[in-house]
């Protein structure tokens, strides 16, 4: 019988830890002056399908399909101006979300390069 491997959301802490990093994460949006302008007010919304989606990206279980189908990331970021700029922009803020959320390693470096490969597909304009 095959052994089963952890997952990346199980090992960092499950629930707990992806809302620590939500919160992190959405502290830093709100006061960026290039992401700030492409996020909504009222970032409940927001948070919430972040919550579906990185719990299922991190191999926890499949809330975001179960409740939104597939993800089709770079689709529903079409109508957003995604630069270079504002994707590595993200990518600080989602970094610095890590450390915050005590995210131990190996699984901050897992997390930051699978993320950052996500950042890169949705850049959508070039200056």
């Amino acid at each position: 019988m095959a052994e089963r491997t952890e997952t990346i959301y199980e090992a960092i802490g499950g629930a707990e830890t992806v809302e620590r990093l939500i919160q992190a994460f959405y502290k830093r949006v709100a006061k960026h002056p290039l992401l700030k302008p492409i996020f909504p007010e009222d970032l409940t919304e927001t948070k919430y399908k972040q919550r579906l989606f990185l719990t299922q990206f991190f191999g926890g279980p499949p809330l975001y399909l179960q409740e939104r189908g597939h993800p089709r990331l770079r689709r529903r970021h079409l109508p957003f101006p995604i630069t270079p700029e504002r994707a590595r922009a993200w990518l600080d803020c989602m970094n610095e979300a890590i450390d915050e959320a005590e995210i131990k390693e190996p699984y901050a470096s897992m997390i930051f390069e699978r993320l950052t490969v996500v950042a890169g597909q949705m850049v959508n304009k070039f200056e």
